[in-house]
C-alpha cells in the first residue's frame, strides 16, 4: 500500500468538539437544538442511522424526537408527521429518512418541509440556495466529502481556498442527496467537475473519465466499482458507498465501500476507507447542520 489512508473518526471527532462548542454557546443563550427524524417503514438500514444518531444527539446534549409510521401509512399521514415537527418549536432539525415506501410521494414531502428546519437541504428553496453557491445547508454527505478533502489538503501544507482550482473533480453517482449537491459544491471550489453515471457505465466510458480525475468521489452503491485500473496514478480517491457483504465462510455481513480498496490503496496518494471514512463525519455533520438550524432560528426570533 502506498497510499495515505484517511481517518474519518479521527476527523470526525475534530468535527464533534467543534460542534459541542457551537452548541455550548447557543445553550448560554438559551437556545437548546433539537434533531427529529421522520422513518416510515422498518428498512433496517435507516433504523440502524436513527438509533445512531439518536445517540449522538443526546451526547452532544440536544433534544431528539421520532415520528415513526408504519411502512404502509398513507401520503397525507407522512405529510402530517413532517407538518407536526414544523410546528414544533423544540425541533430545529428535521431529517426524512430514505427510502420512503413507493405509495409516498418524495418531492411532496420535501415540498413540506420547513425550509429553516430542512437540514438536509432537500427543500427546492434550500436546493436551489445551494446551486447557487449560496447554501443554507449543505447535505451531511456531500459536506463530509469536502470537510475531509479540506483537512486532507491542509495536512500535506496546501491552502483548500486554491487547491482545487482547475483540478479534474469525478463524481461517480448523481444522486440528489450525494452526487448533485457535490458537483455543486466542487464547482464552488473552482473544480473542473464531471459527473459520471449509469449510463455513462452503460455508454462504456466510466473508466475513461474516471482516469482523468485528480479527485475521484465514488457515491454509486455497487460494492467495489472502482478498481485500481480506474484510478489515475496519484489521486484522491473519496469512498462515499456503505454497502453489506456477506462472508461466505462465516456468514458474517460486513461493509465494503464503492472502491476495490486494497488495489486502490496501490496507486492513490490517499483513499477513504470503509468503514471509518466519510460516515462518522456525516453523522456529525448532520448535528452540526441542526445547531446551525437553531442559531438561524434563534436570529429571526429576536
Amino acid at each position: 500500500m502506498t497510499a495515505h489512508v484517511i481517518d474519518g473518526d479521527r476527523l470526525a471527532e475534530e468535527l464533534r468538539a467543534s460542534v459541542e462548542a457551537d452548541a455550548a454557546a447557543l445553550a448560554d443563550e438559551g437556545v437548546a437544538p433539537g434533531l427529529a427524524t421522520v422513518l416510515v417503514g422498518d428498512d433496517y438500514a435507516s433504523i440502524a442511522y436513527e438509533r445512531r444518531v439518536r445517540r449522538l444527539t443526546e451526547e452532544l446534549g440536544c433534544r431528539f424526537a421520532s415520528e415513526h409510521l408504519p411502512a404502509d401509512a398513507a401520503q397525507a399521514d407522512v405529510l402530517a408527521a413532517v407538518g407536526k415537527l414544523n410546528a414544533d418549536p423544540r425541533v430545529s432539525g428535521v431529517l426524512v429518512l430514505r427510502p420512503l415506501p413507493p405509495q409516498v410521494d418524495e418531492g411532496d414531502v420535501y415540498r413540506t418541509l420547513d425550509p429553516l428546519k430542512d437540514i438536509e437541504a432537500v427543500h427546492p428553496d434550500n436546493a436551489g440556495l445551494l446551486a447557487l453557491g449560496q447554501p443554507r445547508f449543505v447535505p451531511s454527505t456531500p459536506a463530509s466529502v469536502f470537510w475531509m478533502l479540506d483537512r486532507y489538503v491542509e495536512s500535506t501544507g496546501r491552502d483548500p481556498a486554491s487547491f482545487y482550482n482547475g483540478l479534474d473533480l469525478v463524481l461517480v453517482g448523481r444522486s440528489n442527496n450525494v452526487g448533485k449537491p457535490a458537483l455543486w459544491l466542487g464547482l464552488a471550489r473552482n473544480a473542473t467537475v464531471v459527473s459520471a453515471h449509469h449510463h455513462t457505465a452503460e455508454a462504456g466510458r466510466l473508466e475513461e473519465h474516471a482516469r482523468r480525475a485528480d479527485i475521484l468521489v465514488v457515491a454509486a452503491g455497487v460494492p467495489r466499482l472502482v478498481t485500481a485500473a480506474m484510478v489515475k496514478p496519484g489521486a484522491i480517491v473519496i469512498d462515499v458507498g456503505i454497502n453489506p457483504e456477506t462472508d461466505p465462510a462465516t456468514g458474517r455481513v460486513h461493509l465494503v465501500g464503492d472502491v476495490d480498496f486494497d488495489s486502490v490503496a496501490e496507486v492513490a496518494a490517499a483513499v477513504s476507507p470503509v468503514p471509518g471514512g466519510v460516515g462518522p463525519i456525516t453523522d456529525v455533520f448532520l448535528l452540526s447542520n441542526t445547531v446551525r438550524a437553531a442559531r438561524l432560528r434563534a436570529a429571526i426570533d429576536r
